[in-house]
């Protein structure tokens, strides 16, 4: 038995070997080769490599991109890559390679040549744009792939524009000779809007004022002229930004934007948003404090600048704002390098945040470089010549934000950004400068209604950055019953590449003065003109002025004192103008102050001589958000020389714009027995205005202003028993609407008299309109 178990198994064992044995007598099994590769028997040396089916592309340049080349040994490796270098080149739609004993066969089917590319159905994105977007090019080699990114660029454009909806389908039209025309066919479709944006997790403020937070809006009729109801994921981005600095502006210092989701509808034409929140605790300041320890700066100026009390609700905008504030302080010192920071010590259960501003002497950093981006029609030296940096200077912050102020003051771009980046070494910094050109071209147009004037009007058109290289042309005319003005005026800012502003003003002007004071008059002049920076803030220029006045037309029945002023005169005029300047914008202040001095001198020529001296000054501060409160004023004397009398071309005349609620002409010293004014030779004015919110949404641009004027006019050098010069003052109330529609500025003045003479001439409203192209 034991025996017979021994063989079986000798058996079993002889018959696992014999089958080893033949496995292994087997020819090997070639390795499955790549697509497009047979398989030949190895160990071949290749004797030749043979290119079939290329028509445009020569065979050198098929051999160039093969890894494999003649006399190596056939290697099917070698061979995969060879394959997938000749398709990574997109010259052709298909591939195969085989040896045939030892030539190598290359076959290849070359993708089709481009002959015309065209789009369809598009209407809200042009050719040229789309031409510009995609790699797709006619007389170019046709390739798929290239197609399928051109597809995903298309719809990311229109996405980019709110068009979600958009779809885009290529088609491909076979011509002879390996030719297509490419044509993407192309759905706008309709703008996918934000049908509701969603808050969770607020309990602090409402929805309605997260909303108006954010630059995101749901759709509403009133927004036609508004893409901020469109969906676009930057802005989106943006929005959880200015809800941090919201939360933590009102003392919600542990705040987080959890996430923001925005969810498209099945039929894909609108978006529900929902940010999702996280408010925290919310603190006030605890002990604030300030240490320093550069020597040179008065610790005390530095607390006087701290506007972070203790049991104030915590605002980091604000610490912001101070450390702004000690930068700007360091570096009239000569601290180009401050370094400040806020040291910031949370107690959660007291609710307090207590802060201590740490003032010390930064790394020593230099401007290697500025960049100027976004500015396609602005020449770069349009910029370059505002910043009041360059290239080797000390970074200084102060000067950083100084120019950024005086960039936006060119009132060329929609938005400025200056910023600066590590350069590269660690005493290197690069000045980040980008901006968003506005259209810089205007065409205003004035309306305006008086009791005594009825409808005037008014035209110009005004170029402010003239072929990009900020000159200003403007040309207006003002057509009224009273007045025709042609005005053609122009300023080169930097005269011969310097910091001098030059350039002249022509006009022609006929005014109708038979309502205020029976005569008409024509002055027909030019002005020189030229101006320069004696520091930052404070600017002086110059002008000359030549001009021609003819008083005519005087009605039979006006005063005598106007009558005796009929016929020419030539006045040659000298004069020069000082403003210090400290506004936070010089279009639309909000903040700051300025005060502008000037005098002239008549003489030098001409029939008339007399000294003048007049001022101004203006101050705005922000009363909270969208409040802001404003007080101007201004003043005036002239005097005659030489034993002349000042003429009444040359008087002050006070009313309607400077005085609300008073016609045109309306105060000052008066002929009684004609009705006819005289004017002044000295006044003076002042204005007190609010502007406030009316509850509106922000989209309508509608705001509200109510104000206070008051001024007068006297000192007139015609005496008689007739003329009557009070010099009282006058004084009115009033308020208004201003509008920024999507025209133009629009306002609308009510203005009453509360303090007037009899003979004084009122008016009840004063209305205008302009736009821009």
């Amino acid at each position: 038995m034991e025996g017979g178990l021994s063989g079986a198994v000798r058996a079993v064992a002889w018959g696992v070997l014999v089958a080893l044995l033949m496995a292994l007598s087997l020819p090997a099994k070639a390795e499955d080769a790549p697509a497009g590769v047979a398989s030949p028997p190895q160990q071949v040396v290749i004797r030749a490599i043979r290119i079939e089916g290329n028509q445009r592309v020569e065979d050198g340049t098929i051999l160039s991109y093969m890894v494999i080349k003649v006399g190596d040994v056939y290697d099917p490796a070698r061979v995969d890559r060879s394959l997938k270098a000749l398709y990574a080149t997109g010259l052709f739609a298909d591939v195969t390679i085989h040896l045939e004993v030892s030539v190598l066969i290359v076959h290849v089917v070359e993708n089709p040549i481009i002959n015309r590319l065209a789009f369809e159905g598009n209407s809200r994105i042009s050719d040229d744009t789309l031409q510009q977007e995609i790699q797709s090019r006619p007389r170019v080699v046709y390739s798929r792939a290239k197609v399928e990114r051109d597809v995903s660029r298309i719809l990311e454009l229109y996405r980019r524009s709110g068009r979600f909806a958009a779809t885009v389908q290529p088609k491909v039209i076979q011509l002879p000779e390996n030719r297509v025309d490419l044509v993407f066919e192309i759905n706008e479709g309709g703008v996918t809007l934000i049908e509701k944006i969603n808050f969770v997790g607020n309990h602090a403020f409402s929805d309605d004022t997260l909303k108006s937070v954010i630059m995101t809006k749901e759709t509403r009729w009133y927004r036609f002229f508004s893409t901020d109801d469109t969906y676009d994921p930057d802005r989106l981005s943006f929005d959880r930004e200015l809800l941090r600095r919201f939360y933590l502006k009102n003392g919600y210092a542990d705040f987080r934007v959890v996430s923001a989701v925005a969810e498209l509808a099945p039929n894909r034409d609108r978006f529900f948003v929902t940010f999702t929140l996280d408010e925290g605790k919310r603190y006030k300041f605890g002990k604030v404090s300030v240490e320093t320890h550069l020597r040179d700066l008065d610790i005390n100026e530095l607390r006087k600048l701290v506007t972070t009390k203790e049991g104030q609700w915590y605002n980091a905008e604000e610490v912001e704002n101070v450390i702004d504030k000690m930068t700007d302080f360091a570096g009239r010192y000569g601290y180009a390098f401050v370094d400040i920071q806020p040291e910031a010590k949370r107690d959660a259960k007291a609710g307090t945040i207590s802060l201590t501003y740490v003032v010390n002497e930064g790394r020593r950093v230099y401007v290697e470089k500025i960049d100027i981006t976004g500015n396609t029609r602005t020449l770069d030296k349009v910029i370059r010549r505002e910043m009041r940096l360059i290239e080797g200077d000390a970074f200084n912050t102060a000067r950083l934000r100084l120019s950024q102020q005086k960039i936006r003051n060119l009132g060329f771009f929609e938005k400025v950004d200056v910023d600066n980046v590590p350069g590269s070494a660690p005493d290197r910094t690069v000045v980040k400068v980008n901006v968003e050109e506005k259209s810089t071209g205007e065409l205003q147009i004035g309306a305006g209604y008086s009791t005594t004037e009825g409808v005037l009007g008014n035209f110009s058109v005004r170029e402010r950055n003239f072929l990009g290289r900020g000159q200003d042309v403007n040309l207006s005319l003002l057509l009224s019953q009273r007045t025709q003005q042609v005005d053609l005026a122009f300023t080169e800012p930097y005269f011969l590449d310097r910091r001098i502003s030059a350039g002249f003003d022509i006009f022609d002007i006929n005014r109708n003065n038979q309502t205020e004071s029976s005569y008409d008059q024509n002055s027909l002049g030019v002005t020189l003109h030229a101006g320069y920076q004696i520091t930052e803030r404070l600017r002086q220029t110059w002008h000359y002025t030549i001009r021609r006045d003819n008083i005519t037309n005087i009605s039979s029945a006006a005063s005598v004192f106007i009558k005796a002023e009929a016929g020419k005169t030539t006045t040659s005029e000298f004069g020069q103008t000082l403003l210090y300047d400290k506004r936070n914008d010089r279009f639309n202040p909000t903040d700051g102050y300025y005060v502008q001095v000037g005098t002239d001198y008549a003489g030098l020529g001409g029939d008339i001589d007399y000294a003048r001296a007049n001022g101004q000054i203006g101050y705005f501060y922000p009363l909270g958000a969208e409040w802001t409160g404003s007080i101007t004023g201004r003043a005036g004397k002239i005097v005659g020389l030489n034993g002349q009398k000042v003429r009444l071309a040359d008087r002050f005349f006070l009313g309607q714009d400077s005085l609300r609620g008073f016609a045109l002409s309306g105060v000052g010293p008066r002929d009684v027995a004609t009705g006819d004014a005289l004017g002044g030779n000295e006044y003076y004015d002042t204005s007190m205005e609010l502007g406030f919110p009316l509850g509106l949404p922000k989209a309508f641009g509608v705001s509200g202003h109510a104000f206070l004027d008051a001024g007068t006019v006297t000192g007139v050098d015609d005496t008689g028993p007739t003329v009557v010069d009070t010099g009282a003052l006058r004084a009115s109330v009033g308020a208004g609407l201003s509008w920024r529609s999507p025209f133009g500025p629009v306002r609308v003045d009510l203005g009453f008299p509360i303090k007037k003479e009899p003979f004084d001439k009122t008016e009840l409203m004063r209305f205008n309109f302009g736009t821009k192209f």
